[in-house]
C-alpha cells in the first residue's frame, strides 16, 4: 500500500511539474536587421507558434525565417513542429534571424509546398475530439484570443449566421497561372456570396499573410462588390499550433477565436466554415464542411458547380436554430432531401 501510495504521489508530482513547465513563459530577444525584438511563448508552443509571433514584430513570414542560436540547437529551429520545452532554451536568451520581407506576395504563394490532407486518409472523428478536448490546446486558443484582435471591414450583423470562408482551393486556384486573377476565380463565387450574405455575415479567413488576403480578394472584386460585403478578414496569425497524439502537431483555425471576440453575434449554434482541409476545424468539427477542392481552374471551370450547391446547402440550413447539430459531412443528401420536401413540411 505504502508503495503504491508513493508510486501515485510521484506520478501526480511528475503531472503538476509537468503542467508547469508547458504554462511557463519565456521571454526571447530576436536580433533581425540591426534591430532587437522582444518576444514571448510559452514552452508547450512549438517553433511554428515562435515563428509566427516574431512575424507579427517583423512582418517577415514564417516560411522565410531562419533561426540562430549557437547551443547547436540550429537544426532543431528549422522544425516548426518541435516544442520549445523540447529545446534547451532560457528566458532573456538572445538569437538571430535571418529572413526578408516578401514583396513579390504572388511568387510566395508559388513557391508554397502542396499541403496534403491526412485527415481524409479514414475517418478522424475520434481524433478531433481528442484535439479540441486537449487542454494544453484549449490554453493555446486563450492566448490567441488575447493577443489577436480581429478588425472588422463591416460591422456585424444582428440575427444573422456566421460563413467562414478559407481562399485557396477553395474560392482561388492558387497553383494555376494565367495572365488575369479573375481566370482562377471559382466559377458562381459573386452568385454564391450575394445569395449567402442574405442570411450570412462573411469572414474570409486564410492560413497566408494578410496582405495576400487584401490582394487577392481585391483582385477578385470580393472588397468591392455593391452586393455583398465582407465582415472580416483573418489570416495565419489567427491560427493555433495544436497537437495531437496520433497527428503530431500541425495548425488549425480555431472558430472560437471569433466567438470569444464577438459573443453578442456568433456562436457554436449559427456558424459554419468551408474548407478543403478537415484539419483546419479539428478544434470545432461540428461546425466544418469540407469543400472538394478547386484545381486546374482552367480544364475544370466550366463544370464546376460546387458552390451552385453550397448556395443551396446554406440557404436550406438558414432556418435552423442550430448548425451544430448537423453533419455537414452529409451536406449534399441534405440538399436533395430539402428540396423534395415541401417548404412546410
Amino acid at each position: 500500500m505504502a508503495a503504491s501510495a508513493s508510486a501515485s504521489a510521484s506520478a501526480s508530482a511528475s503531472t503538476a511539474t509537468s503542467s508547469s513547465v508547458s504554462e511557463e513563459e519565456l521571454t526571447l530577444t530576436v536580433k533581425w536587421s540591426g534591430k532587437e525584438y522582444t518576444v514571448r511563448v510559452c514552452a508547450d508552443d512549438s517553433v511554428g507558434e515562435l515563428k509566427r509571433r516574431i512575424c507579427e514584430l517583423t512582418t517577415v513570414l514564417p516560411k522565410r525565417q531562419k533561426l540562430l542560436y549557437p547551443k547547436l540547437i540550429a537544426s532543431r529551429l528549422a522544425d516548426d513542429s518541435v516544442l520549445l520545452s523540447q529545446l534547451p532554451l532560457k528566458s532573456s536568451l538572445k538569437m538571430t534571424m535571418i529572413g526578408t520581407i516578401e514583396d513579390d506576395l504572388l511568387v510566395e504563394q508559388g513557391d508554397s509546398p502542396e499541403v496534403i490532407d491526412d485527415f481524409e486518409l479514414g475517418n478522424e472523428e475520434v481524433v478531433e475530439v481528442q484535439i479540441k478536448d486537449k487542454d494544453v490546446n484549449k490554453q493555446k486558443l486563450r492566448r490567441r484570443i488575447d493577443q489577436y484582435k480581429i478588425e472588422l471591414k463591416n460591422p456585424c450583423r444582428e440575427g444573422k449566421k456566421l460563413l467562414v470562408l478559407d481562399i485557396d482551393y477553395t474560392l482561388f486556384d492558387h497553383r494555376s497561372t494565367a495572365e488575369n486573377p479573375l481566370e482562377l476565380m471559382r466559377p458562381y463565387l459573386h452568385e454564391f456570396l450575394t445569395a449567402a450574405y442574405a442570411e450570412y455575415d462573411i469572414m474570409i479567413w486564410s492560413a497566408t499573410s494578410i496582405k495576400w488576403v487584401e490582394l487577392k480578394m481585391g483582385q477578385l472584386g470580393v472588397l468591392s462588390n455593391p452586393n455583398y460585403k465582407i465582415t472580416a478578414l483573418l489570416d495565419h496569425l489567427a491560427m493555433i499550433t495544436v497537437q495531437s497524439d496520433s497527428r503530431g502537431i500541425f495548425d488549425c483555425k480555431p472558430l472560437g477565436l471569433i466567438w470569444a471576440q464577438f459573443p453578442e453575434f456568433y456562436s457554436s449554434k449559427n456558424t459554419i466554415m468551408f474548407d478543403d482541409l478537415r484539419r483546419n476545424f479539428v478544434m470545432n468539427p461540428q461546425n466544418g464542411l469540407i469543400i472538394k477542392p478547386f484545381r486546374k481552374a482552367h480544364a475544370n471551370r466550366d463544370n464546376d458547380q460546387e458552390l451552385v450547391k453550397l448556395t443551396q446547402y446554406l440557404l436550406a440550413i438558414a432556418e435552423l436554430d442550430d448548425l451544430s447539430t448537423l453533419n455537414h459531412n452529409h451536406w449534399e443528401r441534405f440538399t436533395e432531401d430539402n428540396v423534395k420536401r415541401p417548404r412546410h413540411a
